[in-house]
Parts: C-alpha cells; sequence; structure tokens
C-alpha cells in the first residue's frame, strides 16, 4: 500500500484505501468459503464481499474518477480501471454461482487494481488535483454506505473496526495498512498517467 507520497492523508483517497484493505480481508473469506466446498458458506462470503465491493467502486466512479476524467491524460488509465470494475463484479458473481475454479483469477485481478489505485492513480491524484477539484471529488463521492455526500469529508462517516479479534492464519489474503506488496511502486507524475 502507498505511503511515501502522502496521498493517504488525503481524506477520501485514505477511505478508498481502507476499503481496499477491507475488500482484501474479505476476498480471503471467500478463498476459505470455497475451500468447505460448502455452496451457502461461498454465497454468504460472495455477498458479504459484494457488498463491500460495489459501493467502493461506485464511489469511485462518481467521485474521483468523474473529477480526474477533467484531464485527458487520465481518461484511458480511468476508463480501464473501470473495465476491471465491470470485470471483477461479474467474476465474483460468477464464483457466487459456483465456478470456484475462477476464484484465483479473480482473487489475481482484485489484487492487480488494488494496486493500480493505490500506487499509480491516487498518488497522480494527489499531484494533479488542486483545492477546487478536492472539493468536487469530496461533494460527489457517496459517503460511506451510499448516503450522498454533505460536502464535507465523507471519510469522517467510514467506521473502520480496527480492535475486533480477526483471523491471522491466512496472509496471502490478509492486507495491512501501510504494508507494501509485492508490486513495485512507480511515482506518478502530473501529466503522466500510471501505466
Amino acid at each position: 500500500m502507498c505511503s511515501y507520497c502522502g496521498c493517504e492523508s488525503i481524506s477520501v483517497v485514505g477511505r478508498f484505501m481502507r476499503e481496499h484493505v477491507d475488500i482484501i480481508n474479505s476476498s480471503g473469506d471467500l478463498r476459505r468459503a470455497v475451500a468447505t466446498a460448502d455452496h451457502r458458506a461461498v454465497e454468504e462470503a460472495a455477498d458479504v464481499l459484494a457488498g463491500l465491493l460495489n459501493p467502493h467502486t461506485n464511489a469511485e466512479e462518481v467521485g474521483l474518477f468523474a473529477v480526474m476524467r477533467g484531464q485527458e491524460e487520465f481518461t484511458e488509465h480511468i476508463d480501464s480501471l473501470c473495465a476491471e470494475h465491470d470485470t471483477l463484479d461479474e467474476q465474483l458473481a460468477r464464483v457466487r454461482a459456483g465456478e470456484y475454479d475462477l476464484l484465483d483469477e479473480f482473487i489475481h485481478v482484485l489484487r492487480v487494481h488494488i494496486d493500480r489505485e493505490d500506487n499509480g492513480l491516487f498518488p497522480a491524484s494527489a499531484i494533479a488535483l488542486d483545492g477546487p477539484d478536492w472539493e468536487r471529488v469530496d461533494e460527489q463521492t457517496p459517503e460511506a454506505g451510499g448516503e450522498p455526500a454533505d460536502g464535507g469529508h465523507p471519510d469522517d462517516a467510514h467506521s473502520h473496526d480496527h480492535d475486533h479479534p480477526h483471523d491471522h492464519d491466512h496472509p496471502h489474503d490478509h492486507a495491512h495498512p501501510h504494508q507494501h506488496d509485492a508490486h513495485p511502486h512507480a511515482h506518478a507524475t502530473a501529466g503522466e498517467p500510471p501505466s
């Protein structure tokens, strides 16, 4: 997870990055459910994951992504991220329906996608957007839970319980804030969308 550029200190970006942690952790729960071959457990785990993923991707698209589209150099990159959102929705639905052999691909696509945002688009946004741009992002981004934004700080409404007990026997499926993963971090510069 990106920590070198300070983008996590931006309210909405910090929220999105924390939601990424929740989503990765939930994908680990889905993997364990699939391993039991209990279809009801798989459905429940997939529904929990979809309940995290769908509001998150919508909030990104109508807020940060919409504002960044105003700069032509980011349009193609954002289009590809939105296409990945659609792919993730489709793959998750197929896993829920019983295509368990698709799970590894789904988790791989999910992790690469999150890396492209955390270590690519988000740092680029910190450089490319100015104060009025961030005001627009805050105004257009639904609060956590899908409620309309009030023009303030959507981060304030985000509840992330760091104190509840959590199973740590799944190191490959558990994301930790500020922990660098295997993907190299490439600095993004204004006018140069991350690859």
